[in-house]
């Protein structure tokens, strides 16, 4: 008959024993098991004080204040062209000269009218004399006598006709040569030798002597900013030791119709190192307008459409987000025009791995100080 082993009580004692160690020891291991948390390093940019308002600053050339576009006064072919640009003139000085043929047989033609005319006017003397007399004696009429006188000053008005036209073919013979009235220096040239002219076309072109200014083109934008007497400064390509003062003189009243900005024009004070033609900045500050901050390109961010930054909590080592005012684009960076204080902290790269309250690393430069970071090493010491 079959019977059953005694149960084995040390064996199943030391089994269980076993068994409840091995869960201590698992929950041990799962209460060591600890998430690391991650302090990512960036790099930062203190903002210091706010520079200065938004600068305006435009190119354009040095002109002279007058500029002469003489043409001849007559119509005729080009003969002789006596100056090349970059010449200096006075007044009287002869520029060019047209064929003067044809004017000269005016004045022949004209010098033959007035003889005659003089010749009629003398025959018309002695026939109001001798009528005159005649009535005297009462050997002639009222009427013959007043015919005689208006015959006679019918003469004198044609002479007096013909001495006009001379001394109008006499002054086509001058106009023939085109002259200088003012100091100055040929800028351009714009008929030759042989040319076939018309009254007034522009042959030469001349800068008179004096004031200078510069012509420069500003948008629609900014041409506010601009009004007669502004004080602005001009910077010149040439020589950067080269900065003169001058003011604003003249600002067109309509827009180009191509480019669609407004002409101004910047008077400059007498200075021989200012030549004609040379390249300036003309620079200036917009008035009325908020001083300015910049910041690198890379710390600017967008969150939910607007404009942000990421501005670091000294004491908490953590960002957050903050949104600014754009200006504009300098070759320096962002420039802004709200929302950053001096002193802040600005994520200056990386800002597409930042979140709000992420805790970050500063540099040795940037970080908390010491007394700081040993509290925190308190606080979390006693976390634990």
């Amino acid at each position: 008959m079959f019977s059953p082993k005694p149960f084995n009580r040390p064996f199943v004692a030391n089994l269980l024993a076993l068994v409840a160690l091995g869960a201590v020891l698992a929950g041990c291991s799962e209460e060591k098991v600890e998430t690391k948390e991650i302090v990512r390093p960036v790099k930062v940019v203190e903002i210091s004080t706010a520079g200065q308002a938004r600068a305006l600053d435009y190119s354009g050339s040095v002109k002279a204040r007058t500029e002469m576009n003489l043409g001849f006064r007559v119509a005729g072919k080009i003969t002789e062209r006596l100056v090349n640009i970059g010449d200096r003139v006075k007044p009287g000085d002869l520029l060019a000269r047209i064929d003067p043929s044809d004017f000269e047989l005016a004045v022949k033609s004209a010098e033959a009218s007035l003889l005659a005319a003089e010749t009629q006017v003398q025959t018309a003397a002695l026939a109001k004399s001798r009528a005159e007399q005649l009535f005297g004696k009462a050997f002639s009429s009222k009427a013959q006598l007043d015919q005689a006188t208006l015959a006679y000053d019918q003469a004198v008005s044609t002479r007096d006709a013909a001495a006009s036209s001379l001394s109008q073919a006499k002054n086509q013979v001058a106009y023939a040569d085109l002259k200088s009235d003012q100091n100055g220096i040929v800028t351009a040239i714009n008929a030759d030798i042989g040319q076939v002219v018309g009254t007034g076309t522009p042959v030469v072109t001349v800068a008179v002597d004096g004031e200078k200014e510069v012509e420069i083109a500003v948008p629609e934008m900014d041409i506010a900013e601009f009004k007669p007497g502004k004080p602005v400064r001009a910077r010149f390509w040439s020589n950067d030791a080269l900065v003169v003062d001058g003011h604003v003189r003249e600002v067109s009243g309509s827009a180009d119709q191509r480019s669609r900005t407004f002409s101004v024009r910047v008077s400059l004070p007498n200075d021989e190192r200012v030549l004609l033609g040379m390249t300036a900045t003309v620079e200036t500050a917009a008035a009325n307008s908020q001083p300015l901050v910049s910041i690198p390109l890379s710390a600017l961010a967008q969150k939910d459409g607007k404009d942000i930054v990421w501005v670091v909590d000294r004491n908490a080592s953590t960002v957050h987000a903050r949104g600014i005012e754009l200006a504009d684009f300098a070759d320096d960076g962002v420039r802004v025009t709200g929302g950053l204080q001096p002193g802040d902290l600005v994520v200056a790269a990386g800002t597409q791995f930042m979140s709000e309250d992420l805790e970050v690393e500063l540099p040795a430069i940037a970080g908390p100080s010491a007394e700081q970071q040993s509290a925190r090493a308190e606080t979390h010491e006693i976390a634990r």
